[in-house]
């Protein structure tokens, strides 16, 4: 019963996971790969998830200790550009080619951060997370998540004004 409900909630947390993989890999492809792990996992100890709890806090988790098993089985793992793996926004040409290279701009960017800042900038301000639900997800404490954010929120905030970006300020409220 619980592998059963495990199973037909992944379709639907898909992109979130995707979203977060992408995000601690750096690439598109890694974080396929990545999820693809880390959905096998879930799907063979879905005994450890606790009915009642949040199921993509566990998935997200699972993400998280799979990566850095990935990391420590291979030291020195590349990384390549952050992709954008976004949908299409706007009505018309303009403001989506706009749209796009702002979003372009704010992944690559984002992909110059640390892992730690990439993580966190990820659920807390795409997921939309608490900062207790990341300290939790990552194993860390609630303080340093809110170092982690403050502190990723204005390295990326500077990196795309200097890249001659739009004013970050607009693009994601980092300020």
């Amino acid at each position: 019963m619980v592998e059963n409900h495990v199973r037909s909630a992944l379709v639907p947390l898909y992109p979130r996971l995707r979203r977060f993989a992408v995000a601690l890999t750096g690439s598109r492809a890694e974080g396929d790969d990545l999820v693809q792990h880390a959905c096998e996992r879930a799907l063979t100890r879905t005994y450890q998830w606790q009915p009642g709890s949040r199921l993509d806090s566990w998935l997200f988790r699972i993400i998280q200790n799979t990566w850095a098993d990935e990391r420590k089985s291979a030291r020195s793992r590349t990384q390549a550009p952050i992709e954008a793996a976004t949908d299409e926004i706007g009505d018309d040409g303009v403001r989506r080619a706009e749209a796009r290279l702002t979003l372009d701009n704010v992944y690559r960017e984002l992909c110059n951060l640390p892992e730690e800042q990439r993580a966190v900038l990820t659920l807390v301000c795409v997921d939309g997370l608490s900062y207790k639900e990341v300290a939790e997800i990552l194993g860390i404490p609630v303080g340093t998540v809110m170092s982690r954010v403050a502190r990723g929120r204005l390295a990326l905030a500077d990196r795309i004004e200097a890249s001659g970006g739009h004013s970050a300020d607009n693009i994601l409220k980092l300020r």
